[in-house]
């Protein structure tokens, strides 16, 4: 148990820091949801503007100290190729 008024003080910003990461955590898993659903559902053009509004959130994520830079990048990519050869699966 924290004893000194430091240590205290830092207890109560690790919990107010804990509530806002896991918030921020929480949107952008939202967000990545809403791009698999659209993998799911076929359709292209829908799976690219959910990819386009899943990156902003992720490089916030970055920015914030929630998720890791290589993280994000190899999220992405694997992202972007799916719903690349997604479109190729529809022309063929």
């Amino acid at each position: 148990m924290a004893n000194t008024a430091q240590s205290k003080k830092r207890a109560r910003q690790s919990e107010t820091r804990y509530a806002v990461n896991k918030a921020r955590r929480s949107r952008i898993r939202t967000f990545l949801r809403k791009v698999e659903e659209a993998l799911a559902s076929g359709d292209q053009t829908v799976a690219a503007a959910a990819l386009t509004s899943v990156q902003p959130e992720l490089m916030r994520g970055v920015t914030k100290g929630v998720l890791h830079k290589n993280t994000v990048a190899r999220k992405m990519s694997r992202l972007s190729s799916r719903v690349k050869s997604l479109g190729a699966t529809e022309t063929a």
